[in-house]
């Protein structure tokens, strides 16, 4: 007992002796500059907390404002200083959430006033005000009760703590007489909240569901410099410069009808022939590398989307309606579920194994009507989809194949390679089919190894996946060093037992196949919208819908002009004529804005010769004319378009 109680006597002592230091200090005895926070065991912090004195140097990391931690920090406080300048300026607005997003921030209000854009100025002059008198960013730890009694008059704010656990520490932020209920971290101080600009206010629902109130979101951008802010309008600029919605109508290749058909495109000739041209490609990739095509009917019965489990996860994202013979039916949102029923129609031995059934399928999801983006974000759209099904032996070989189908046949093609490409394995997320965590762990292993054999660099992210399984996903950066997710190769050990999908094996019993999933693209439309971003509108010749146009100088040379057209259109080659009485400056103007290729010139010179003058489609308004025989043209152009060159020199 004695030494029992020596033992107790000495780690209190122990205890005792042990001192805590503010993070500030700790930085002040650095010397380190511009930090928002610490980071403590992996966990990061606001500079206020209490610090072990003893903690090992590492186990401490200063989170500095120009990190990608602390521009989110940054973010997160300048969301809370917008709520604080909006309580200055209107009465009766509620608070709900308000997070850092990429690049910058929003919140989303319930205010009886409608704000709009034109209240911009008032409100940032607001929050600068506040940023001037250098309020602290001031943590404190409630109890569920008294985190009940300070938001007793927001009905959001109520519904988010009572959804927290009785023994969960909640903590409040103060900046000023402004109180938010938030776990954190923030900056010291509204000081550090310099440099931010709104940007835009839409609308959202409470929590994403439709059913509940439409809130006002208002979005903004916030940086740790004026350079990086002005850089990032710069960036605006660019984006809006290359917003593939203008290049669509410049180079007429679709439009769309948002009071007919929001969220679906209405495509024109040039762009049903680009898009068709696609199609076809992918076709062709896929037949080489074993795949066979299929269709299913896009509307089926809704038993079927209950049956896969689609319904409970993505069901308010389902077009469907019901029958005279009240029967439900849905429009398909995915295509997996067909390709299922076309491999049960008919018994399966191993020696059949493996099938890869390829389908371009047209899918139907309902998104809100604020998140349409042209062909980003779409309502309707068309996968290329393909499934493969497989004995377990066979599957490491198949997710082989997948890759490098896509890397090499596809992407590098595109002009997309190395350091342009990203791939994520996304790992199991926490609404899944559960009881299912041993086949989780050997389905998410199978992805891994593939990366690991080929040497891949590749990200995890917990939580990402499908609800049937992991997956693999290819992400393309673009000019401006966006990130786009395209691709996606999943493993799903899920759906085929749910649809009791089998194959006799060697042994002659009944074994259930291995699924995968994959798409180069995801979406042909997404894809086509964020190409048409990254190149400009500056389609590879062999799938630009027009190819050349032919420019008059006088009406002299008409007969020649029309002479060369039909010896082009007689080639193969896609070409358009322009004998209408305008300059050549006017013309040249005209269809370099709709980016085409070649604008082949003819006038006396070029008619007396027999020869074409090529002005090469160029960002550049110092194009150089080239002369050249047509036939020396032709012979060059197809060279060009059968071996899918991206350039367009000469």
């Amino acid at each position: 007992m004695k030494q029992q109680k020596n033992a107790k006597n000495q780690n209190k002592k122990q205890q005792e002796k042990i001192t805590y230091i503010k993070g500030f200090e700790l930085v002040k005895q650095s010397n380190a500059k511009d930090i928002v926070a610490i980071e403590i065991n992996g966990e990061i912090k606001d500079l206020s907390f209490d610090i072990p004195s003893n903690i090992s140097d590492e186990s401490v990391k200063f989170i500095s404002k120009s990190s990608d931690e602390g521009l989110d920090i940054i973010r997160h406080s300048t969301a809370h200083l917008l709520t604080a300048a909006l309580k200055n300026l209107y009465k009766n607005v509620k608070f709900t959430i308000g997070p850092a997003i990429e690049k910058g921030f929003y919140y989303d209000i319930d205010s009886q006033e409608k704000i709009s854009e034109a209240d911009f100025p008032k409100i940032e002059n607001e929050m600068k005000k506040i940023v001037d008198t250098d309020l602290k960013f001031i943590r404190k730890e409630v109890s569920k009760k008294q985190a009940l009694s300070i938001f007793k008059d927001n009905p959001y704010k109520i519904e988010l703590i009572n959804s927290l656990d009785s023994s969960s520490i909640i903590s409040i932020y103060e900046i000023g007489d402004y109180v938010d209920l938030c776990v954190g971290p923030h900056v010291p101080s509204s000081r550090y909240l310099k440099y931010f600009k709104l940007t835009k206010i839409s609308g959202a629902y409470w929590k994403g569901d439709q059913k509940n109130k439409q809130l006002q979101r208002i979005y903004g951008t916030a940086w740790d410099s004026k350079i990086a802010l002005d850089n990032w309008f710069v960036f605006l600029q660019e984006c809006e410069r290359r917003d593939h919605k203008k290049i669509c109508k410049a180079m007429d290749l679709c439009h769309w009808e948002p009071e007919y058909a929001p969220g679906s495109a209405f495509w024109h000739p040039n762009g049903w022939f680009m898009w068709q041209t696609i199609i076809n490609w992918l076709r062709e990739v896929k037949y080489r590398n074993g795949y066979v095509e299929g269709h299913t009917p896009r509307v089926m019965n809704r038993i079927l989307w209950e049956k896969s489990g689609h319904w409970a996860h993505y069901g308010e994202h389902n077009y469907g309606g019901k029958t005279q013979d009240e029967m439900q039916f849905a429009v398909k949102p995915m295509n997996c579920p067909g390709g299922i029923l076309i491999f049960n129609n008919s018994p399966k031995s191993y020696r059949d194994l493996p099938i890869r059934l390829a389908e371009f399928g047209e899918v139907n999801r309902f998104e809100a009507s604020g998140s349409l983006n042209g062909l980003l974000r779409c309502r309707e759209f068309t996968q290329d989809d393909a499934h493969v099904w497989c004995t377990e032996e066979q599957l490491e070989k198949e997710i082989l194949n997948m890759h490098d189908m896509f890397y090499q046949q596809v992407y590098e093609v595109l002009g997309f390679h190395g350091d342009e490409i990203r791939i994520v394995l996304s790992l199991r997320p926490e609404n899944r089919i559960p009881n299912r965590e041993h086949i989780w762990d050997a389905s998410e292993k199978y992805l891994e190894n593939v990366l690991q054999k080929k040497q891949l660099k590749y990200t995890l992210a917990p939580g990402e996946g499908a609800f049937y399984g992991p997956k693999l996903e290819y992400s393309f950066k673009d000019a401006l060093g966006r990130w786009w997710q395209i691709g996606t190769i999943q493993l799903d050990m899920n759906l085929p037992e749910r649809f009791n999908m089998s194959y006799v094996g060697a042994d002659g019993k009944k074994h259930i196949p291995c699924m995968l999933h994959a798409a180069c693209f995801g979406s042909i439309d997404r894809f086509l919208g964020m190409y048409i971003e990254t190149i400009e509108g500056k389609f590879p010749l062999w799938f630009n819908p027009i190819q050349a146009c032919i420019l008059n100088i006088n009406t002299k040379v008409s007969n020649y002009c029309e002479e060369v057209y039909q010896k082009l259109k007689d080639a193969g080659l896609r070409v358009k004529l322009d004998l209408e009485n305008r300059t050549l400056q006017q013309k040249i103007a005209i269809h370099s804005t709709e980016k085409i290729p070649y604008l082949l010139i003819i006038g006396d010179k070029e008619k007396e010769s027999k020869s074409i003058s090529i002005r090469i489609f160029s960002s550049s308004e110092n194009s150089k004319l080239i002369s050249m025989k047509v036939d020396e043209f032709i012979k060059k152009v197809i060279d060009k378009v059968n071996k899918k060159s991206i350039s367009f020199e000469l």
